[in-house]
C-alpha cells in the first residue's frame, strides 16, 4: 500500500474510535476526518465543494428545515386525542399504528415528542408499558419511505455521489411493513416484560392558564375527549369554570358548553397551542396583547395590584401588559384566572405593549426575570398551507416523477413567502450537525475511491470469497451496520459503512442495491440501546427505563428484525 492509502485508512479507523469515544460530538469526529483529508490532499477542493451540495444531502436538510412548520400544525396534537380510548387492546392499535404511519412521512422525532405526553397522562395503559413500544414504533415506521428516517436519506445522497440512480420514495416499503408487521406480533407476546402501574395522580403545578369558549364555538356540544382537550402537550385541563360552578376534576366525557371558562396547568411555553382551538379565546388575547414577546414577573411585597383581582388590577391601563398565566408557589391555584387574588410572590407571565418598557412604576411592582417564548403554532390559512404544500409536494415527486429535491426547493419557498416558517427560524433550526457528519461522510467515502482503497477492498473481498456464498459477506455488512448503531448512532453507522459495503459489491461483481439496503435497514435497526436512536434516548429519559429494560424487550425484536430484512431484501432486490 502507497502513503496515501495507509493515510485514509488510519483516518477511516481513528475516526471510528473516535465515535465510541466521543458519542455525543459525532459532527466534530466526521469533521476533523474530513479536515485531516483535506488537509493531506485526498481529496480536492472541487469534490469537497460537491460533497457539501450533494443533492441528497440538501434535500435531507430542506426536509429537516420544511419539518419544523409542520409539528407547529395541529395535526400531531389531533392524531395523539383520539388515540386512549376504549379498550386498552385498541388503544394499544391506534397509538403504535399511528405512530407507524406517521413516521413513515413525518419526522419521526417529532411524532414521538408530540406522544410522549398524552401517553404519560393517559388513564388506560402505564407509561412505562408503552412508552418503549411507541420508539421502536416510530423507528419501524421510518423503515417505510424514503423520507421517513434521515438514515434513508444519508444512504440515498452517498449513492447519489456514487453517480448512481437513487431510491424511489417506496423502494423500501414491502421489506419495512413485513418488518412492521412480525415486529409487532413479537411486540404482543413480550409487552410483559416492561413493568409499570397506571398513575392514576395528576400532578398539577407550573402556571394556570384561562381560556373561555366562545359563541358558535365547534366545541361545543362535544366533550372533552372528542375535542382533543384531555392531554395536550404539557398543558393539563384542571378545571371548568360554568355558571359561577366549578367542575373539576374534569371527566373525559364532560360536554363543552357555550361560556365555559377552561382552566389549564403546565408550561406557559405551549399556551399557544390552546389558540389551534377555533372558538377559544385566552385571557390576554382579549386585551389584544398576545405575542411572542412574552415577559415573566414577581410580585413585589407591597406592589399597587397585590390584594386586586387580575380583573380589576388594570394591568392595560397600568402596565401596557395583559396576564397570559399565574403560578403561586405552594398552592394549587382555583377558579377564573380573572378573580384570583393577586399575592405578593406571585408569578406572572405578562403578554407586554410597546409601552411596558418605559413605565416608571415596574419596579415598584415587579421583580422583571426574563423573557419566556412562546413556542409559535400555525392555525387557520397557515397550518392549511402547510399541510396541503406538504401533501401536493410529496404526490408532484409520486405523480409526476419530480425529483424531491425540486419538490422541497419550492415548499420551503412557499412556508416562507407565506410566514409560515420566518428566515430566523430557518436559521435556529438549520440541522448543522447533520449536514457536517453526512457531508464529511461523503469526503471520507471520495478520499477511500481517490486513493484505491475502495478497489483494494473490492478485490480483498473478492478473493477471500472466490467460491463463497455472496449472501456471506451481505450478513456480515448487515450486521457489522447493526453493531456500529447500537454503539455510535444511526447517522454515524449508516455513513461509516456505506463506502465498504459499496465497495464489497463491486468486488463481488453483484448489483450494490441488496447491499445498500442492508446499510439502511441496519441503521435504522435500534432496538437495544437507548443511545443509538434519538426516539430511544427520548422515552429512556421519560420512561426512566432502565438498559435492561431495553435489552429483555428489545432483543427479541432486533432478531425478528434483523431474519426479517436479511430474508427478504434479497428477494425483493436480488444480488
Amino acid at each position: 500500500m502507497f502513503l496515501e492509502q495507509w493515510l485514509i485508512v488510519v483516518i477511516f479507523f481513528t475516526t471510528i474510535v473516535c465515535l465510541i469515544k466521543f458519542q455525543k460530538v459525532p459532527e466534530r469526529v466526521f469533521s476533523a476526518a474530513s479536515l485531516a483529508c483535506f488537509a493531506f490532499s485526498l481529496i480536492s477542493t472541487e469534490q469537497l465543494l460537491s460533497n457539501a451540495v450533494n443533492p441528497g444531502l440538501v434535500t435531507l436538510l430542506l426536509l429537516v428545515i420544511c419539518a419544523f412548520a409542520f409539528e407547529r400544525t395541529s395535526l400531531l396534537r389531533k392524531i395523539a386525542a383520539v388515540l386512549f380510548n376504549g379498550s386498552v387492546f385498541k388503544s394499544y392499535l391506534k397509538t403504535l399504528f399511528a405512530t407507524v404511519i406517521a413516521s413513515g412521512f413525518l419526522n419521526n422525532t417529532a411524532v414521538v415528542a408530540t406522544l410522549i405526553s398524552p401517553v404519560k397522562n393517559n388513564k388506560l395503559i402505564p407509561a412505562t408499558k408503552l412508552l418503549l413500544p411507541l420508539s421502536y414504533a416510530a423507528i419501524l415506521g421510518g423503515t417505510l419511505t424514503l423520507i421517513g428516517t434521515s438514515t434513508n436519506l444519508i444512504v440515498n445522497s452517498m449513492l447519489i455521489e456514487r453517480g448512481e440512480t437513487g431510491f424511489a420514495f417506496f423502494d423500501f416499503l414491502p421489506i419495512g411493513l413485513a418488518a412492521v408487521v412480525v415486529c409487532f406480533i413479537v411486540m404482543a407476546f413480550t409487552i410483559n416484560r416492561l413493568k409499570g402501574t397506571l398513575n392514576n395522580h395528576t400532578v398539577i403545578s407550573d402556571y394556570f392558564v384561562d381560556a373561555k369558549v366562545t359563541a358558535n364555538s365547534p366545541l361545543i356540544g362535544k366533550t372533552v375527549e372528542q375535542n382533543g382537550l384531555r392531554n395536550l402537550e404539557s398543558l393539563f385541563l384542571v378545571e371548568i369554570v360554568r355558571e359561577n360552578r366549578l367542575i373539576s376534576p374534569v371527566a373525559p366525557s364532560q360536554m363543552i358548553r357555550e361560556g365555559d371558562k377552561l382552566i389549564f396547568s403546565g408550561d406557559v411555553t405551549k399556551v399557544l397551542i390552546l389558540q389551534q382551538f377555533e372558538g377559544l379565546t385566552l385571557f390576554a388575547e382579549q386585551d389584544g396583547l398576545l405575542r411572542d414577546n412574552l415577559t415573566e414577573v414577581v410580585i413585589k411585597p407591597g406592589a399597587a395590584v397585590v390584594g386586586k383581582t387580575l380583573k380589576t388590577a388594570g394591568f392595560r391601563a397600568r402596565f401596557d401588559a395583559a396576564v397570559v398565566a399565574v403560578r403561586r408557589e405552594g398552592e394549587k391555584l382555583s377558579g377564573k384566572l380573572g378573580d384570583i387574588t393577586i399575592q405578593s410572590g406571585d408569578f406572572l407571565v405578562l403578554a407586554v405593549g410597546p409601552d411596558f418598557a418605559k413605565r416608571t412604576n415596574l419596579t415598584k411592582n415587579f421583580f422583571i426575570l426574563s423573557g419566556v417564548k412562546a413556542e409559535n403554532m400555525l392555525s387557520g390559512t397557515k397550518e392549511r398551507i402547510v399541510l396541503w404544500g406538504f401533501l401536493a409536494t410529496i404526490g408532484s415527486s409520486l405523480v409526476f416523477g419530480v425529483s424531491l429535491f425540486k419538490c422541497f426547493v419550492f415548499y420551503l419557498a412557499l412556508l416562507v413567502a407565506s410566514k409560515c416558517l420566518s428566515l430566523n427560524e430557518i436559521k435556529r433550526r438549520f440541522p448543522l450537525e447533520l449536514w457536517l457528519i453526512v457531508m464529511s461522510a461523503l469526503t471520507l467515502a471520495t478520499a477511500l475511491d481517490n486513493t484505491g482503497v475502495s478497489a483494494l477492498i473490492a478485490n480483498k473481498v473478492e478473493y477471500l470469497l472466490a467460491g463463497q456464498s455472496v449472501y456471506i459477506a451481505f450478513i456480515g455488512v448487515f450486521v457489522l451496520t447493526l453493531v456500529l448503531t447500537e454503539v455510535i448512532t444511526n447517522n454515524a453507522a449508516a455513513a461509516l459503512t456505506f463506502p465498504l459495503a459499496f465497495s464489497i459489491a463491486q468486488g463481488l461483481g453483484v448489483s450494490y442495491l441488496p447491499f445498500v439496503l442492508a446499510v439502511a435497514f441496519a441503521a435504522s435497526g435500534s432496538f437495544i440501546s437507548p443511545y443509538g436512536y434519538q426516539t430511544n434516548l427520548m422515552v429512556y429519559n421519560a420512561g426512566n427505563y432502565k438498559l435492561t429494560d431495553f435489552i429483555k424487550f428489545g432483543l427479541p425484536i432486533s432478531i425478528t428484525y434483523s431474519v426479517v430484512v436479511i430474508t427478504l431484501v434479497p428477494l425483493f432486490f436480488p444480488f
